[in-house]
């Protein structure tokens, strides 16, 4: 079905105060409809499906026929608006989900989200509109705002590529898809959570290609990555990565396994879910509804033989505890937890049920991380610092005399920043160390024994890039705190 047919094509022409035409034009040349904006370029390309021209126009213009097209997406809902979401059956659904303009538009959206590198895409409706946000470089950026009329029709066509009950709106629902954009293989996972407004949906983008695998990639410290080098090269123990989700732990345990993978050792993960494909490691996937837990996937692990196990994410206490367990038989097992430093792993882990004196047995090393925005190298350009910064990031001038910072140009969208690095604190758990564990020291002891002993934290961390020009201080105020 062609979204723009010629009724629709000669009110467009009439608000133009432009004669009609009996036939609409094989390959329309939209001089009527002026949009300046690349995205909306981009959207009307797309929608129509055909190659199109364009030139300058009238802003009042472009917005009234923007607005007009708009509402001619999904013609189909005009009349089920006022029945309520609920009450539309799963076969208009369906219906709904494969006509051509709400694929192309779904479509569309993902792209731009890939052209943006965003890591996840949101479609948030509200009680007149449908926004869409991406997010980009760990912030949060609005790329399309839709009427409320193709909530319904947005979400079907979301969840029918995820191949997820397009009937159930009232419970969330977990699925995937897998798309492909040019020579990009892409896996999105995808959560539907029940609104007052509709279901809010987030697609976690995975791209299989653009996964950094290699350790020295991913902006370690020198020193800490000397020191991380020796400690995953150990015949066992445990070694913990920790951070807040989207932290970047996952690749950086994949970077980490692809390190020690020299094909003379048995490799297996289990994992929620598996991101990322790697050769010559066996990688389970988890599967709640079928008993398939981290516990139980790890249970059935240490009877194949493994030399290094790799667990998605230690959440309780079986888990952490089976984990131990393997480290303390021989195993060298890599993990997770969500804690706000490297020292707070130790008291995450007791909070779990697990006695101190296994985990000072067992830990060997612990590494926190975050991920803040890199300053666009295509527009920095070298700033002093405030009396106030230097003030709240405790650091004297001369040790500063000029950071860089993006001014805003056409390649970092004018944000000032592209791409991310991580910030990394390594605590090596010593002998000193293991006797406040195993006196039940709580993390703020073990975290100034570690300092003394020479772990960077993240804060410092993150003035070493901002000394080197490689983020600002306003990320750095967003993800660290003073220590």
């Amino acid at each position: 079905m062609n979204p723009l047919n010629l009724p629709l094509f000669n009110d467009l022409l009439s608000k133009k105060g432009i004669a009609p035409t009996e036939e609409f034009p094989k390959n329309p040349c939209l001089k009527y409809f002026n949009l300046p904006a690349i995205e909306d370029r981009s959207k009307i390309r797309f929608l129509l499906g055909q190659q199109i021209q364009f030139q300058r126009d009238e802003e009042d213009s472009v917005a009234r026929l923007i607005k007009h097209w708009r509402a001619k997406l999904a013609p189909e809902l005009e009349g089920a608006e006022g029945q309520g979401m609920e009450n539309l059956d799963n076969e208009y659904l369906q219906d709904l989900a494969s006509d051509a303009p709400v694929i192309r538009m779904v479509n569309h959206l993902m792209e731009r989200a890939l052209d943006l590198n965003a890591s996840d895409i949101h479609f948030e409706p509200e009680e007149k509109v449908l926004k869409i946000r991406c997010r980009v470089d760990g912030v949060m950026v609005n790329i399309e705002t839709l009427p409320a009329t193709v909530i319904s029709a947005i979400s079907s066509r979301v969840k029918l590529m995820a191949r997820l009950d397009i009937g159930e709106k009232r419970l969330p629902q977990d699925g995937r898809i897998q798309y492909k954009m040019g020579n990009r293989s892409l896996d999105m996972r995808v959560s539907t959570l029940p609104g007052v407004h509709g279901e809010s949906i987030v697609l976690r983008i995975l791209d299989r290609s653009d996964i950094q695998v290699e350790l020295n990639e991913l902006g370690i410290p020198q020193n800490v990555l000397d020191s991380y080098k020796i400690i995953i090269q150990q015949p066992h123990g445990i070694i913990l990565v920790t951070g807040p989700t989207g932290s970047g732990k996952t690749t950086s345990l994949y970077a980490t396994l692809s390190k020690v993978n020299t094909g003379q050792q048995k490799i297996i993960t289990v994992e929620d879910p598996v991101e990322y494909q790697l050769e010559g490691i066996t990688q389970i996937h988890v599967n709640a509804k079928i008993g398939l837990d981290f516990a139980a996937g790890l249970r059935s692990i240490v009877r194949q033989d493994p030399d290094i196990i790799m667990v998605g994410e230690i959440r309780d206490h079986e888990t952490a505890e089976i984990a131990i367990e393997s480290a303390l038989t021989g195993h060298l097992v890599f993990s997770t937890l969500h804690t706000n430093d490297a020292a707070s792993a130790i008291t995450r882990l007791q909070d779990m049920g697990v006695d101190s004196y296994l985990i000072s047995s067992s830990v060997i090393g612990i590494m926190a991380q975050r991920l803040v925005r890199k300053v666009c190298p295509n527009c920095s350009e070298a700033v002093k610092l405030s009396a106030e910064e230097l003030q709240v990031l405790n650091i004297h001038a001369s040790e500063y005399p000029t950071i860089k910072r993006g001014k805003g140009c056409d390649h970092c969208a004018n944000t000032g920043y592209r791409g991310r690095v991580g910030l990394y604190e390594l605590l090596m758990v010593s002998d000193n160390i293991r006797r406040l564990i195993g006196n039940s020291s709580d993390a703020n002891q073990i975290r100034a024994q570690a300092i003394k002993e020479g772990t960077q934290t993240l804060r410092k961390d993150a003035l070493q890039k901002l000394r080197h020009g490689i983020t600002t201080p306003e990320e750095i105020l967003r993800v660290t705190r003073e220590t």
